[in-house]
């Protein structure tokens, strides 16, 4: 299915955490509608994070501008307020504007001990892990949210790991993850309550399975080949690419009617149905609806129907 372009011409938006996975998939589905868009994180060419990760965010930035927008990379460390702060006033001195921020900072997945009770979970990690995972969002819409709210329509999403009404009844992973992930889903209906009055739209939005470049190299595979790995994992074959939550943002940012979502949780397999939208091989997967029927009932793995 072709997807529809240029819908966010003239629009601007910071994406902060985009140097992979879904932060770098927003990024550049909000290009491929022709958006401006800042990109931040702390991996460049010169100099790797703690991930040690080959990603940069000069790559993501160059990927917005071969998308169709214009794609700006932004070096912040967002847990240092300062660093915030002088790149959304960047963003105000050459813009002027910001119409869409996407907190989707993490930073956790070398972090996290599945199962791991909180005495046996290495406290330092977990501790870091809430940091990376609360305190940066905090402090990003913090610095942010007053250029946004300059201009009605504007949108903040919140990304996170699972629906609220999933995550209300199930243990994710561990303490610390369980309490990541929630919390972020309380920023999205705090910040609604917030900003909503103000006229501008707040949401908790989750991918389902989604096929990161860290997911793809834990199962050894390409996303030219990722179906391969199905032999030792079947239920990914319900998994998705990161350009799919990212056009439910760019769906989202592109909705007149934007302000109906306020405070809500969100899912892209929910907005591929409301919006149109498909994943880059014409599939509209459904994770998590997948996900409470097919997989923690713990059925054969068969993705028909959900995607």
């Amino acid at each position: 299915m072709a997807q529809v372009r240029r819908t966010l011409e003239g629009k601007v938006a910071l994406v902060a955490g985009a140097t992979r996975g879904a932060g770098r998939g927003i990024a550049v589905a909000l290009g491929a509608q022709g958006a401006t868009v800042y990109v931040s994180g702390r991996s460049t060419r010169g100099r790797r994070s703690e991930y040690d990760r080959p990603e940069t965010i000069e790559e993501t930035a160059e990927l917005v501008t071969a998308a169709g927008g214009r794609g700006i990379a932004v070096v912040a460390d967002h847990l240092v307020p300062e660093q915030v702060e002088a790149l959304v006033a960047r963003i105000d001195s050459e813009q002027g504007r910001l119409d869409v921020l996407v907190n989707d900072i993490w930073g956790g997945e070398r972090l996290f001990e599945w199962e791991s009770t909180v005495w046996e979970h290495d406290l330092d990690k977990g501790l870091r892990l809430l940091r990376l995972a609360v305190e940066t969002h905090a402090v990003t819409s913090h610095y942010a949210l007053p250029l946004l709210l300059r201009r009605p329509g504007g949108l903040v999403v919140e990304m996170t790991d699972g629906t609220a009404e999933y995550n209300a009844s199930r243990y994710r992973v561990s303490f610390f993850y369980d309490i990541a992930k929630s919390a972020v889903l309380r920023m999205a209906f705090a910040l609604g309550h917030e900003v909503g009055p103000r006229g501008a739209t707040a949401v908790a939005l989750t991918p389902g399975w989604l096929r990161s470049e860290m997911m793809l190299d834990a199962f050894g595979v390409t996303e030219a080949n990722w179906r391969d790995a199905l032999k030792t994992v079947p239920h990914f074959g319900i998994s998705e690419t990161p350009l799919y939550v990212g056009r439910a943002v760019a769906a989202l940012a592109a909705d007149p009617d934007l302000s109906r979502w306020n405070g809500q949780s969100l899912s892209s397999g929910q907005l591929a149905r409301v919006y149109g939208f498909t994943d880059v091989d014409g599939s509209r997967p459904d994770a998590w609806r997948y996900m409470v029927e097919v997989q923690d009932p713990d059925l054969p793995a068969d993705p028909t129907g959900y995607r």
